[in-house]
């Protein structure tokens, strides 16, 4: 983590890092334009934070676009913030808005240390996808083309209610899979249709990146609907490097199964 608390240190890696909190997903021209330096400089800074993980790129085109990636904060947050603080302040973590032809695309990234047979186990089993998604199984026959069917089963706590559903779009274990998403928990987000999450897995030596890609979100989505990706990830990542469970605001607030004190 001294990567990215060297990053964060400086002023100007910092407004860079609120322009992208403003506006996810620009080009080094625009960032350029909004800061007093020349585009070398630019390009020094923007390089630290892409050796922090805290901003992540994704070629469109000829275009190469910055995305702010919120996950190494939530990792500092879980490791030395008060995990019982509140959950609506936690979550601004994971918030950060940006307005493309009224669409919003949000991309986070994490360096695991696992294989990708591990790392594909634990998204799609649903024993230990619960484990680290707030108690939320996914159940799918995983081949393209199928359903899915994300829910909470039935117990002394909850009476069972289904999360989410979509589509299997693009199946290839252990390294891509492409899914839509449906929001069910609410009619509010369920208003806000199908969206489409991308699990990109690229095997590092003995580590492993995942790359989650939320995009085709209206431009004015509930933040519900994306908010929790940090606590999310930051919880695979501890279940697969230490076989333990990190505790969240989200698993606070909605009683996913808890180590033993």
């Amino acid at each position: 983590m001294d990567s990215v608390f060297r990053a964060l240190a400086d002023p100007t890696r910092r407004k860079l890092l609120d322009k992208l909190f403003k506006r996810d997903g620009q080009t080094l021209g625009e960032l350029e334009k909004r800061l007093a330096m020349t585009r070398f400089g630019v390009m020094k800074h923007l390089r630290v934070l892409e050796d922090a993980r805290l901003v992540v790129t994704k070629r469109r085109g000829r275009e190469k676009l910055h995305f702010l990636n919120p996950v190494p904060i939530r990792l500092i947050h879980d490791r030395w913030i008060d995990k019982y603080s509140a959950p609506v302040a936690a979550m601004l973590t994971g918030l950060k808005a940006r307005l493309e032809e009224d669409h919003m695309e949000k991309v986070y990234e994490i360096y695991i240390k696992t294989t990708p047979e591990r790392l594909w186990r634990a998204i799609t089993d649903p024993e230990q996808r619960a484990k680290y998604s707030f108690g939320v199984g996914v159940h799918s026959d995983w081949k393209a083309g199928s359903k899915y069917l994300a829910n909470v089963p039935k117990s002394d706590k909850w009476p069972g209610y289904e999360i989410a559903d979509g589509e299997n779009l693009e199946v290839d274990p252990p390294r891509r899979l492409v899914q839509t998403f449906r929001a069910l928990w609410s009619d509010e987000v369920k208003n806000a249709g199908y969206s489409r999450v991308t699990w990109d897995i690229e095997r590092i030596e003995d580590s492993c990146r995942l790359t989650v890609t939320h995009n085709q979100l209206p431009a004015d989505a509930n933040p519900e609907l994306y908010g929790g990706w940090p606590m999310v990830l930051s919880g695979l990542k501890t279940l697969l490097e230490t076989g333990e469970l990190l505790t969240t605001p989200g698993s606070l607030m909605y009683g996913a199964p808890q180590p033993a004190a």
